[in-house]
């Protein structure tokens, strides 16, 4: 699949099965990966998505970035057998899938740290890990150790120790070749060690020279992992805050500098398709983000039409809510499909519409950004390339109106969102914006 194509669903399976609970490691597997059935499938298929993004699927001890077992389908889930048939039944749709690769750390439960705490120095794996013997200890462990960002649930592994690097590409190596992946997401990209970055993704190509990497980037500058050595793609989280603090603020602006910064003539980004997005698992919902919920149409409107790669969080095309302070078990719920197909059935139909739009232009998918106009509640601005041009305009407030020179002279405009065509006069495009909505209009020769 080209970059440029891909449009991403975004599961978190151990909350959309119903097994967020603490792992005992003896149970029986459960199979309730299984509730992503043929129903689920087709409902992403028929929205228009050709990609799903699984968040952490393998062995761990609670919420799935606390690794203990890097070859295995954690068992509150299923068996390995359970997720290579999804792999199958996706692939029989026509849909990629991407999975999580939490390399920058593990739980305590991860069976190297285990062997640690029970060898202390004469461990062949306290390599793997940052350890300090002589440090007081942590969390009744009989040494100190290195936690993810302060957090020793979480035990940071040692990336430069070629051992430990051989396990990982290990069980990369599986779940390319076994699972029949097609990408991985790359979790606190930020934070891990760049020569890993370079040697593991070389490793993944080697075995599949079109697989897809993903980097999670929460700050910093997007192309220190996205690169040709390196990831395909970042997590933009800059474009994430201007979509939703745009629109609770009135202040377009905001993602016109965003977009402009990262895409515009001198954009930083402009060669890159990042991965764009409204929520995900580590933040809340966007229809609990948005003081005004009639906004959800405008933020799907420019999450569908900017530059890069957009990506919808499971529930969220249905407009379900969540927020990040009632706990992270509220942002990753189990959905019963029969329960919620009929909730908001108005932004589900504006979702698949615009899927349809988006991949059926090629200017949508990867063609250059270039702002025509900006007001704080009104925001237009055009993508091209040297076939097609498209003119997207965006309000948040009320029925309004805008206008903007004739681009270029002899042209019409053919709003395919609203099937309808609007004429230039005296050269300008005197253009009616409906109540929290907008326009993707096509520019056409006048014949």
């Amino acid at each position: 699949m080209k970059e440029s194509e891909r449009i991403i669903y975004h599961i978190y399976p151990l909350g959309f099965c119903g097994v967020l609970y603490g792992n005992d490691f003896k149970s029986e597997p459960r199979h309730e990966i299984k509730k992503i059935n043929s129903e689920w499938i087709e409902h992403i298929k028929n929205a228009g998505f050709n990609t799903v993004y699984f968040g952490p699927l393998f062995e761990s001890v609670y919420h799935g970035y606390d690794t203990a077992d890097y070859y295995t389908i954690d068992r509150r889930l299923g068996t390995d057998n359970d997720f290579k048939d999804l792999v199958r039944r996706f692939h029989d749709y026509g849909i990629e899938v991407i999975v999580d690769g939490v390399f920058n750390h593990v739980g305590t439960d991860f069976w190297a740290f285990c062997d640690v705490v029970k060898k202390g120095k004469d461990s062949e794996y306290v390599n793997w890990f940052f350890t300090d013997f002589e440090k007081e200890s942590i969390n009744d462990f009989p040494f100190y150790y290195e936690g993810w960002e302060g957090d020793h649930t979480l035990v940071k592994l040692n990336l430069s120790d070629e051992n430990l690097f051989n396990h990982l590409s290990g069980a990369v190596k599986k779940w390319i070749e076994y699972f029949n992946i097609d990408g991985i997401r790359f979790d606190v990209a930020y934070a891990l060690d760049r020569n890993f970055i370079r040697k593991i993704s070389q490793y993944c190509r080697n075995i599949k020279p079109d697989i897809w990497l993903l980097g999670e980037m929460i700050h910093g500058d997007y192309n220190e992992i996205v690169n040709p050595g390196m990831f395909n793609s970042s997590t933009n989280y800059e474009v994430y805050k201007g979509i939703y603090s745009s629109h609770n603020d009135g202040n377009y602006f905001e993602i016109e500098y965003a977009l402009g910064r990262q895409y515009g003539n001198e954009g930083i980004y402009k060669n890159l398709l990042l991965y764009n997005f409204t929520d995900n698992h580590d933040v809340s919902r966007i229809a609990s983000v948005l003081k005004n919920p009639a906004h959800l149409y405008p933020v799907y409107i420019m999450l569908f039409t900017i530059p890069g790669i957009p990506s919808v969080y499971y529930g969220s095309e249905w407009g379900i809510s969540g927020k990040k302070e009632d706990g992270d078990e509220c942002l990753r719920p189990e959905i019963n499909i029969e329960n919620i197909k009929t909730e908001n059935p108005d932004l589900i139909k504006t979702v698949k519409k615009l899927l349809e739009i988006r991949k059926n232009s090629a200017a949508l998918k990867n063609g250059k950004y270039s702002r025509i106009l900006v007001k704080n509640e009104q925001f237009v601005f055009m993508r091209e390339n040297p076939e097609e041009k498209y003119i997207i305009a965006l309000n948040m407030s009320g029925e309004t109106w805008v206008s903007f020179p004739e681009i270029p002279a002899g042209n019409y405009l053919e709003d395919i969102l609203n099937n309808e065509k609007i004429y230039p006069q005296n050269g300008y495009y005197n253009l009616k914006l409906y109540s929290s909505w907008g326009r993707i209009m096509k520019i056409k020769r006048n014949n």
